[in-house]
């Protein structure tokens, strides 16, 4: 069952701690100036020419935060609970055809650990808010997260998605879906009932918390979607291609 300990899971501990080192080196492979931060007053952050997402997940304590991250960034399950103070982990991703670099900060859920929540939440362009849908009062911890992230970024229109997982585990079900619905149409931001289990919409959570950024960005920007951007000028020669084009199939269907 997840979040509980099995026997000879110290040896996962280890292929744990080597998959967060690999993910760590990874992200400094592409040499020391493309790990130089942009500016605090830049746009955003780059490494090696492709756009850092900065994503943090948050949550109450064993509702499977390090299980979901990890079943995103390396595709193994983590089938115990492992108490996390803060593990950060980087992944590549091409997301509607535009590369991204994903630097998740898999934070702690435990209450020895709140101090270091405010730093957590200044931190982030995005945030995953988890809750176990075999826990209620993970769920009713969502909300006092959302509330935390407001009053740390006041007056920021901050990207959220909401993800319930172990939906797999429906015999220990507490929250219902519409439930979860509910709440995240009360944040305003997507929802996914998860599993990392089975692996399922993890990476629709984490590739829709990117679309939810780069949109933020955009109105930020003053821009809108292309469906609303003027029509661009067509040049002189593909209107004179175009009337040729015209003209020759007339003269086919006389």
């Amino acid at each position: 069952m997840a979040g509980e300990m099995t026997p000879g899971c110290s040896g996962q501990k280890k292929k744990n701690k080597l998959l967060r080192q690999d993910s760590r080196r990874n992200g400094k492979d592409s040499g020391s100036e493309s790990q130089k931060i942009a500016p605090e007053n830049s746009l955003h952050t780059t490494r090696g020419g492709v756009r850092v997402y900065k994503i943090v997940v948050l949550g109450d304590g064993g509702v499977g935060k390090s299980a979901v991250t990890l079943q995103f960034v390396s595709h193994s399950f983590l089938d115990y609970h492992d108490p996390t103070i803060e593990d950060s982990y980087q992944q590549q991703a091409v997301i509607d055809g535009e590369p991204a670099l994903l630097d998740i900060l898999d934070t702690a859920g435990q209450v020895e650990f709140t101090a270091m929540r405010d730093q957590y939440m200044r931190c982030g362009e995005g945030f995953l808010i988890c809750y176990s849908v075999t826990d209620r009062h993970s769920f009713q911890e969502a909300l006092e997260y959302r509330k935390l992230i407001q009053k740390v970024r006041a007056n920021e229109d901050i990207p959220l998605v909401l993800i319930g997982n172990k939906f797999d585990l429906q015999m220990q079900r507490k929250v219902s879906t519409e439930e979860g619905k509910t709440l995240a149409k009360q944040f305003g931001c997507p929802f996914y009932e998860t599993s990392a289990a089975l692996r399922t919409f993890v990476d629709d959570a984490f590739h829709t918390l990117v679309r939810e950024i780069r949109a933020k960005e955009r109105q930020k920007l003053g821009l809108t979607d292309g469906s609303s951007r003027k029509p661009r000028r067509l040049s002189k020669w593909w209107r004179l291609r175009s009337i040729l084009a015209l003209v020759f199939r007339r003269k086919r269907n006389i």
